[in-house]
């Protein structure tokens, strides 16, 4: 079916939205924030039309434009059961950072440049909108070289953000960030060229091993590596915990969904593009997930800064979907893009507490905390609530992306195969961390003896807290009712050649 012009609006409305935002801020200061959030706002409701066309029928939504006919590029988007509740959830998780960013940004701007600083908040909201055409873009567009510039269009305005607005050494930040970026989008860029030499296109239709031939290993093994250094797996992760760390708190969730958003990429390219070169991979990247679970795991427990605790929980987290993904079953596959979008709602409110906790307390060291939940109530409820999505607990949405997965991550195994077996098990041991780590910086924060001098801490105010209400309530919806997303999402997987379809 070809739809008229509200996927093409969907990125463009942040585009159109940003460039507006800063010649305004130097009269309308803050206020541009709420400019940007609105403008999100309208995104999701476009997402929200197309979502309930695509669900309602199982239609896949088509947008095509000319681009560059003599190389046959098309600039397009579509909306079906896999990218579109990918780009509503990721949409959600938007509005509501970027509504978080008016307060805390108006605190961090000033804290850095001085009280009459506005153009600064221009260049912030600016920045944050590009992000946001960028993330949405990925996941609607149908040819490699549009993912390609979609991707540059996040690194960019991404790397502004932390050199500007960041904490420690935050120059250094942004360029460990673009360039480990960099790195891993020129290696995707490298496959891509590949499949465009052997094709004469970068169509996503294009990338079947039956027109690729014998480079079809080696565009399939790019297009995943690039990837896999873009979500930071074992021994490629060292720059992702400090650049998620260092950025305005605010804009730290859009950093996860900007690692986590592989995952939305490798099953959109290699296990619908191509299935039967992508096996090959299963095993070992399976080995390599949980690997990345157990280390990443480890190594958030070990952290004293709240900041850092979170950031080094997204690089096992990013491995759960990579798992279930390299398990090659439809449950795996669709549990594992679920399990992403799960991960970037409790992140966001994880991440947006650490920012509270900065703003109420000025501090990030667990050590000097304790006892706040008395100080504030509604705070430790949305971090517990957060604690709850990561560690899939019921009726959070972890809960059902994580069964869902782990359902089809256990599939190769009851087939006969030991070595299946063992990843999937230990792949379970691995979740063990999850629940640690979420839960023991609850304890150290929120409970015990109040510190003497955080006797005056208060509450956050509510244009902080109520949006991270909204996406807690979001997540408690999706736990209650998973079928609006997980209907599509095996929807999706059950028309891959892969074992394990559900019916």
């Amino acid at each position: 079916m070809v739809q008229g012009y509200t996927l093409l609006q969907s990125v463009a409305i942040p585009v159109v939205a940003s460039l507006i935002l800063y010649p305004l801020s130097r009269r309308i200061g803050k206020y541009v924030g709420w400019i940007a959030s609105l403008s999100l706002v309208y995104v999701v409701i476009l997402l929200v039309y197309n979502w309930l066309d695509v669900y309602s029928t199982g239609a896949v939504l088509k947008e095509s434009y000319n681009w560059a006919p003599t190389l046959s590029l098309t600039f397009g988007f579509v909306a079906d059961n896999l990218s579109i509740p990918v780009a509503l959830i990721i949409s959600i998780m938007l509005v509501a950072a970027c509504t978080f960013s008016i307060p805390y940004m108006e605190r961090r701007v000033s804290a850095l440049y001085g009280e009459g600083s506005k153009s600064q908040l221009g260049i912030y909201f600016l920045c944050f909108l590009l992000v946001s055409s960028g993330l949405i873009g990925i996941t609607l567009s149908t040819n490699l070289i549009e993912i390609y510039l979609f991707v540059e269009l996040v690194l960019i305005p991404t790397f502004v953000i932390i050199s500007l607005f960041g904490y420690v050494d935050k120059e250094r930040v942004g360029i460990i960030y673009l360039v480990w970026n960099q790195v891993g989008a020129f290696i995707f860029l490298i496959g891509a060229v590949l499949v465009y030499i052997q094709t004469g296109q970068f169509n996503i239709t294009s990338l079947q091993s039956s027109q690729l031939g014998s480079v079809a290993y080696w565009a399939a093994g790019l297009i995943l590596i690039g990837w896999l250094v873009k979500m930071a797996v074992f021994g490629v992760h060292m720059w992702l915990p400090i650049t998620e760390a260092e950025p305005p708190t605010c804009f730290a969730p859009v950093m996860a969904a900007v690692s986590g958003v592989g995952t939305y990429v490798i099953a959109r390219l290699l296990l619908y593009g191509m299935p039967d070169v992508f096996r090959a991979f299963s095993l070992p990247l399976m080995a390599w997930a949980v690997l990345t679970m157990f280390y990443g795991g480890a190594l958030t427990l070990v952290q004293k800064d709240v900041k850092y605790i979170f950031a080094w929980s997204t690089v096992g987290q990013n491995a759960y979907s990579i798992l279930g993904l390299a398990s090659f079953s439809a449950l795996g596959v669709a549990g594992g893009v679920f399990y992403f979008t799960s991960h970037i709602l409790g992140k966001f409110i994880l991440f947006s507490v650490a920012g509270i906790l900065l703003t109420q307390t000025g501090l990030r060291d667990m050590s000097s905390m304790g006892g706040l939940a008395s100080k504030m109530p509604l705070t430790a409820s949305l971090f517990l609530t957060g604690a709850l999505i990561l560690s899939a607990v019921p009726p959070t949405s972890g809960f059902q992306a994580e069964w869902i997965l782990f359902a089809g991550v256990f599939y190769p195994g009851s087939a006969g195969s030991a070595v299946y077996q063992l990843v999937a098990a230990l792949g379970i041991i691995a979740t063990l961390l999850t629940i640690a780590y979420t839960l023991w910086p609850m304890k150290r924060i929120f409970f015990g003896k109040v510190p003497e001098h955080l006797s005056s801490v208060s509450e956050a105010p509510l244009s902080m807290t109520l949006p991270l209400l909204a996406v807690a309530v979001v997540s408690i919806m999706l736990g209650i009712y998973p079928d609006a997303v997980a209907k599509q999402l095996i929807a999706f997987a059950n028309t891959l050649p892969i074992g394990g379809v559900f019916r």
